[in-house]
């Protein structure tokens, strides 16, 4: 395992889609010709996208996270996506990651880092991570679909 790829922060179109494949695994709905496009208008609302590049450059590893603040978690980062390819799973990379926001977090005096994550089975590996990096479960998330036929 070679596991000393620099974390480096997808700034350019470029870089936004060397990560789109290993988005793509967390999110499959993904399509690769409006990634670019929705990655920037998250920029401009704080989204950070950050990776770990393998020798071509590509992503192995990923996570999307923002600061923001709020009145119940004041000044927080809330990390939206954190993915690894299937193939390098289990090789440090999204503690890595983690690590590195915690960084992030400190650097911006923020009091807490947050994230959702789904209770499939396929997530428990992910959730034993979590855990070990010392998140709590804290709360239940609830999501509702806007029908705006309804209105």
């Amino acid at each position: 395992m070679n596991n000393t790829q620099t974390i480096q922060e997808a700034k350019n179109d470029s870089e936004i889609l060397k990560c789109f494949l290993v988005m793509k695994e967390l999110r499959p709905y993904l399509e690769e010709q409006s990634f670019v496009e929705k990655v920037k208008r998250m920029q401009g609302l704080a989204y950070r996208l950050i990776y770990i590049p393998n020798h071509n450059g590509v992503a192995l590893a990923a996570a999307g996270f923002r600061i923001t603040e709020l009145l119940h978690w004041g000044k927080a980062i809330y990390i939206d996506d954190l993915t690894t390819m299937q193939s390098e799973r289990s090789k440090g990379f999204a503690s890595r990651l983690l690590d590195y926001i915690e960084q992030v977090a400190i650097e911006n005096s923020c009091g807490q880092i947050h994230l959702d994550s789904g209770c499939q089975a396929s997530r428990y590996d992910a959730h034993r991570l979590y855990l070990k990096k010392g998140f709590n479960i804290t709360s239940h998330h609830f999501a509702m679909i806007v029908d705006r036929e309804k209105h």
